[in-house]
């Protein structure tokens, strides 16, 4: 695998010519809309197949993975627009592998909505090890809002992924609600009928495990928090069901000021299967920055490490930027949210150049039309670069926010180099 980037005059054609690739494949590898118009600065990955098969009569992708000894979804994994279709079909060629040696076996979990678009989600699940449904609305009074989700539970199965409900004290509109925790952790009562209401909900939906994902505990609900967690936990444990913690930056607030500043992780970390760690909130409540500052999720890392065992350790990859109006006002500028695709278009369209900030390992550019702005998203680099700290930490996997739209080099990119692992 390389990964390329563009320079003026470069087309898809020029580039695949450059390296001894398939053009066709270079394009659908990075979902490129325009092969004559990239962006200068965009960066692409090259993959280098080390052995392909072209299809013939008769095939089907079992009789295909048996005679080249792999798995049906580690074939769904090097040809993703495979995923979805009832038929496969003579003359076309497949990956079998690539050139890339394995680095490590690791743990995938992608978060969804309900409303994900059917064949995207197809496409995205040989790739995952967990499907986090996102998400159980926690009220005040320890109720459950329930969501349609019973197709994607069944469907994650079929391509053994492990199902996963997601309990939040989100709003209805995603905002951070401290009143609602704050009910819920003061009143056994509340919290006794919400573990009942949980326990109902993964026996009946089949659910493999759960999340837990309470943002904003106030300081004197902090211990009341753990010990919250540790009696879920144990109770969901106890029926054989997964459970695993997501902790932000604002599940704890602290001072945004300083690079980071650790709260008490260890007694959560002993009480569940597994953390997801989501450092990005950073990106989007503060001034124009990385959507993934890698100096932040170093020191986060740091830290906890110390707190967890890495193995229990995921760290979040979020699949999309902001875009800043500038001059950037404190307390008033709220970045908008904007997929990778979508900002290699609008940098297409206002001409921008993408730069790439060396210490953070981010791509970002500006531009002006009625306003000036500035956009931070995520590139292939990025990516790579937080790959690099899974393996160097030894960490158990990430967590994807989101994949509600297909991110191609993003999972051609970890397939080729990691074993992705599978539990169900």
């Amino acid at each position: 695998m390389i990964i390329h980037t563009v320079q003026p005059g470069e087309t898809a054609n020029s580039i695949a010519a450059t390296y001894g690739v398939s053009v066709d494949r270079l394009i659908a590898d990075n979902q490129i809309s325009n092969p004559n118009q990239l962006v200068v600065g965009e960066s692409l990955i090259i993959m280098f197949p080390a052995e392909t098969y072209i299809i013939q009569e008769g095939d089907s992708l079992e009789s295909i993975a048996a005679a080249h000894n792999i798995t049906v979804m580690q074939l769904l994994q090097n040809n993703p627009q495979l995923s979805g279709r009832v038929y496969i079909y003579p003359g076309e060629e497949v990956v079998l592998r690539y050139t890339d040696e394995k680095r490590m076996e690791l743990s995938t979990n992608g978060y969804a909505l309900p409303f994900i678009d059917v064949n995207t989600f197809r496409k995205t699940l040989p790739y995952l090890t967990y499907l986090t449904i996102f998400y159980y609305r926690i009220t005040a009074e320890g109720n459950l809002i329930d969501i349609n989700d019973q197709e994607l539970i069944d469907t994650a199965k079929v391509y053994h992924v492990a199902p996963i409900m997601s309990i939040s004290t989100l709003t209805s509109a995603g905002d951070v609600d401290a009143e609602v925790a704050h009910s819920i952790l003061n009143d056994k009562a509340k919290q006794e009928h919400l573990i009942n209401r949980v326990l109902e909900i993964l026996t009946a939906k089949g659910y493999y495990g759960l999340n837990v994902d309470v943002q904003h505990v106030l300081e004197e609900d902090r211990q009341l928090f753990v010990e919250f967690v540790a009696t879920i936990s144990e109770r969901v444990r106890q029926e054989g069901y997964y459970v695993s913690i997501t902790l932000t930056p604002s599940t704890f607030p602290t001072d945004p000021n300083v690079l980071y500043q650790g709260p008490e992780y260890t007694p959560l970390g002993q009480v569940t299967d597994s953390t997801m760690l989501l450092s990005y909130e950073w990106g989007h409540a503060h001034s124009p920055q990385p959507a993934l500052p890698l100096a932040w999720v170093r020191a986060l890392l740091d830290y906890s490490v110390t707190q967890i065992p890495a193995e229990k350790i995921n760290i979040g990859l979020p699949t999309i930027g902001y875009i800043w109006q500038l001059p950037f006002i404190p307390d008033y500028t709220i970045a908008n949210s904007i997929t990778h695709n979508s900002a290699l278009a609008l940098a297409s369209e206002v001409g921008a150049v993408i730069q790439h900030d060396e210490a953070s390992e981010a791509p970002y550019f500006t531009y002006t039309t009625d306003n000036d702005y500035i956009v931070w998203f995520r590139d292939v680099r990025s990516i790579s670069a937080l790959m690099d700290l899974v393996v160097e930490y030894g960490l158990e996997g990430i967590g994807t926010w989101n994949i509600m739209q297909f991110a191609s080099a993003l999972w051609i990119e970890i397939a080729a180099q990691y074993d992705i692992r599978k539990i169900i």
